[in-house]
């Protein structure tokens, strides 16, 4: 089963809808990163997968984030 490539979540800042992207930056099934920009400029990042990797990829503020086994 694919992951879905887009989820909508409303933004933390501005509560307007905001739509995250499937990121390609990890090709295992470990994780799933999603992220994407709100129109008021908020970065919303969400993960699926293992719950150590979810937590390192949500905690990081760079764009610089890889997965590693």
């Amino acid at each position: 089963m694919k992951p879905t490539r887009i989820l909508t979540f409303k933004c933390a800042k501005c509560t307007k809808p905001v739509k995250v992207f499937l990121q390609k930056v990890s090709a295992c099934s470990h994780i799933q990163p999603y992220q994407g920009i709100c129109d008021c400029g908020e970065v919303k990042r969400h993960a699926t997968g293992n719950p150590d990797a979810v937590k390192s990829y949500l905690e990081s503020t760079d764009g610089n984030w890889h997965h590693h086994h």
